[in-house]
């Protein structure tokens, strides 16, 4: 048995002693001691999953390196953490029938030589390849030697450690282990070291893309991978199989180590030890873990950078991607949203317009929106379903998603990121949206000329919101206050004050936030108006009404009003209906009493009209369906007979 442990010891001088003859052009090819190192008698040798299969000789000779795959790399934690890709080995050594030895020791003796194998394989890349790639550098000057230093990393300290320090004090131990039955002691000295792979596994895809590199670039470099890789001492394996074995090391210690805590007697001296060391392994292979997803999110985060045109006020690295996708913008002007691409990280939202010719950047950033100071909520939007805000100190945008669930993931994403920057900033305010009928009101007594407004669609409107005069394409055009997002018209508008949004800039503002930012106060013949009996705004009527929705007007009786109106009948006056052009106009453009009136059913040709007639006076109107023709008929028959609501909720037929 003694003769057999430095068998073992002496594989690795063995494995140098090929390596040595494999260097020399001609040398008589050596035995197969990397393979009796790995597979001792009665241990299978654990096979590997994926693109990590072993090759034949001549198969190796003929593809050359393989690359490493990052899909692999990102699956390999929960991969090696789960066990399922361990094999079942047993020590090397066969006792007889009642020399059992016991479970712990054969878990230890498997410690050992697989510490062994891992030993001789870091020697390969670090005494053989490293060096040999090194000196070619040097010699030749055909490749940079920082290239070659970036490849291998940390991978000479890594060997020192192991082949001077871990493996040694294995060896020992094992030698001594009738006289000291333990190793926890042993492994919790030496754990600590086992942080520096978080290093080695951090570099490890920028080291795998620059071995294909200069590969492709290299001939001298590519010469001498090939002699090497078909040595039998490297197994016909490429480089990059052999880069991959300190990936994997940590969570084969865990493993052991794990199995080797249950297999140990309850009053055994070495169960507190061993468990301490266990939870030290695991803290090193957490490290390593933590190593492979930073790795993971600083390449997410550059080939987002990259499709984004790398502008300098965009790339940070300590930046997180949180969300990314395609939303629809409801534009203020057109009638069509227009798709748009958003991409939001821990601290910005970025608003983009995809190139036509996705040559470099995919991309164009057309707004940055800081997280901090943003808010996100719903919207209530019959035309555009799915639809939510995002206000922000820059820019606010309208946006409408593709589902329901499409829509509170962006909302759960936004306000995640929102409740974030607002944790580490140590603030108290609480993330809390008020209804929608009140962003106006809130936005000018806190935050007006603050943030960037939500502005009024224009096709809401056909009157200016402060004046009432009604708009037309050559005499009154349409514009939006920069403070308040309403439209207004030029006369009311005729003004500019510094917004702190837009960095104190001059903005286009109307009389009333003119007034409200600056101070100065209007003169007479511009602020004194009187008050028109139709000015009852159908925004606040909308929302404290018995009824209200669109409905066609049917007939020439509403001469230039258009074939469509907003009609109200608002709680604060039941008995009269109000028709609006636009449902955010400040002034009807025509009122009717309904008390007295009788409400009949249209023509038999259409079950969706209904009509209202007094005294030769005849109205006629169409809904959208016969169901909202049934409530419209209600409201009005009730107002007619002259019926008043008595409690804030009686009546209400609206939806």
């Amino acid at each position: 048995m003694e003769g057999a442990r430095k068998e073992k010891l002496a594989s690795v001088s063995n494995l140098v002693t090929v390596f040595e003859n494999s260097r020399t052009p001609g040398a008589a090819p050596g035995a197969h001691v990397l393979e009796a190192t790995h597979h001792s008698p009665g241990c299978r040798p654990p096979s590997s999953a994926g693109p990590w299969e072993r090759p034949s000789v001549g198969e190796a000779l003929g593809s050359g390196p393989r690359t490493v795959s990052r899909r692999y790399l990102s699956s390999l934690k929960s991969k090696l953490s789960s066990g399922a890709w361990r094999k079942s080995c047993q020590p090397g050594t066969h006792l007889g029938p009642g020399m059992q030895e016991p479970e712990e020791k054969k878990i230890v003796q498997e410690l050992l030589v697989t510490e062994q194998a891992y030993v001789a394989r870091l020697h390969l890349l670090d005494q053989v390849f490293f060096q040999e790639l090194l000196k070619e550098a040097r010699s030749n000057k055909a490749f940079p030697e920082d290239v070659v230093r970036l490849i291998f990393s940390n991978i000479s300290s890594i060997y020192q450690f192991h082949s001077q320090f871990f493996l040694p004090e294995l060896q020992r131990r094992l030698d001594d282990w009738s006289a000291t039955p333990r190793i926890g002691d042993v492994i919790q000295k030496l754990a600590p070291f086992l942080k520096m792979y978080s290093e080695y596994v951090k570099n490890f895809e920028r080291a795998a893309e620059l071995l294909a590199t200069w590969t492709d670039k290299s001939p001298q470099f590519q010469e001498v991978l090939t002699r090497i890789q078909s040595s039998e001492a490297s197994g016909s394996l490429t480089l990059q199989h052999h880069m991959l074995e300190p990936v994997q090391r940590i969570p084969r210690y865990e493993l052991l180590l794990k199995e080797y805590v249950q297999k140990l007697p309850a009053e055994a001296p070495d169960r507190a030890d061993a468990q301490k060391a266990l939870d030290m392994i695991f803290s090193a292979a957490q490290h390593s873990n933590a190593a492979i997803t930073e790795m993971e999110r600083l390449q997410e985060l550059w080939e987002v950078y990259q499709r984004l045109g790398l502008e300098d006020d965009i790339v940070d690295p300590s930046n997180t991607l949180l969300r990314e996708g395609p939303v629809l913008k409801i534009s203020f002007r057109r009638s069509d949203p227009i798709e748009r691409y958003l991409f939001l990280f821990n601290n910005m939202l970025l608003y983009c317009v995809p190139r036509v010719i996705q040559v470099g950047a995919h991309f164009q950033v057309r707004t940055r929106i800081d997280v901090a100071g943003m808010k996100v909520r719903e919207l209530t939007d019959a035309e555009f379903p799915h639809s939510f805000l995002v206000s922000g100190k820059q820019r606010t945008l309208e946006l409408q998603a593709r589902s329901q669930e499409e829509m509170i993931s962006w909302m759960q994403a936004c306000q995640a990121a929102i409740d974030q920057i607002e944790k580490r900033n140590e603030t108290f305010k609480a993330a809390v949206q008020g209804p929608e009928g009140d962003v106006q009101k809130e936005l000018q007594s806190e935050e007006l000329g603050l943030r960037a407004p939500q502005w009024v669609r224009d096709k809401m409107v056909t009157m200016c919101m402060r004046c009432q005069e009604p708009f037309n394409a050559l005499t009154r055009r349409r514009h939006h206050c920069r403070a308040c997002g309403y439209v207004v018209c030029a006369r009311c508008s005729d003004y500019r004050a510094e917004l702190k949004y837009d960095d104190n800039r001059p903005n286009r503002v109307c009389f009333s936030c003119y007034t409200f930012l600056t101070g100065n106060v209007l003169p007479e013949d511009k602020d004194d108006r009187r008050r028109h009996i139709l000015e009852k705004g159908s925004t606040a009527g909308s929302e404290q009404s018995l009824m209200c929705s669109f409905l066609q007007l049917v007939g020439d009786k509403w001469g230039k009003s258009g074939s469509r109106g907003w009609c109200v009948i608002p709680r604060d006056d039941p008995l009269v209906l109000y028709v609006y052009a636009a449902p955010q106009d400040i002034r009807a453009h025509t009122s009717i009493p309904l008390l007295g009136y009788q409400v009949t059913a249209g023509p038999q040709g259409d079950p969706r009209v209904f009509q209202l007639q007094q005294s030769g006076q005849l109205y006629t109107f169409k809904a959208e369906t016969e169901e909202l023709r049934g409530r419209w008929m209600k409201a009005m028959e009730r107002a007619a007979s002259g019926w008043s609501p008595r409690r804030p909720n009686d009546g209400d037929l609206s939806d």
